[in-house]
C-alpha cells in the first residue's frame, strides 16, 4: 500500500514537472539582451536606491513600474528624464545605447505587472497600511 502510494506520488511529480517546464514560460516572455543590459545599468547605477519597482526600493524618486504605460509620460518622456536628470536626480551622462536599454528594461517591467500599492498607503517609514 505504501509502495503504491509512493509510486503514484513520483509519477504525479514527474508529470507536473514535465507540464511546468514544457508549457509555463514562452521564449517571447524572456528579456532580450537590451533589456538585460538595461537591468545591468539599473543595478550598476544603483537606481533602486531612489526609485521603486513594484513599490520596492528607495523613496526619493517615483515608482517606475508603470512609467512607460502612463498616459502622461511614456517612453519619450522617460528617455528625456534619464538623459537630463531633474532637480533631485543627477545627470548620469548615459550613452544613447544605455538610455535605450534602460527604457527597454522599464518597458519590460511595465508589461510584467502593476505597482498596486497606492501612494496614500505608504507610511513615512516605507511600510504599507494593509486593509484587513
Amino acid at each position: 500500500m505504501v509502495k503504491t502510494g509512493f509510486i503514484i506520488l513520483i509519477v504525479a511529480y514527474c508529470a507536473y514537472s514535465f507540464f511546468v517546464y514544457s508549457y509555463s514560460s514562452k521564449v517571447s516572455d524572456l528579456p532580450s539582451t537590451n533589456v538585460l543590459n538595461g537591468f545591468s545599468t539599473w543595478q550598476s547605477k544603483n537606481c533602486q536606491a531612489c526609485h521603486q519597482l513594484y513599490g520596492l526600493g528607495g523613496y526619493m524618486g517615483p515608482d517606475l513600474t508603470n512609467i512607460i504605460s502612463d498616459s502622461n509620460k511614456g517612453p519619450a518622456y522617460t528617455s528625456v528624464l534619464i538623459q537630463n536628470g531633474t532637480a533631485k536626480m543627477p545627470k548620469f551622462n548615459f550613452s544613447a545605447a544605455e538610455i535605450n536599454d534602460l527604457v527597454l528594461f522599464l518597458t519590460w517591467v511595465d508589461k510584467s505587472g502593476k505597482s498596486i500599492v497606492p501612494s496614500e498607503k505608504v507610511t513615512l517609514l516605507g511600510n504599507y497600511k494593509l486593509d484587513n
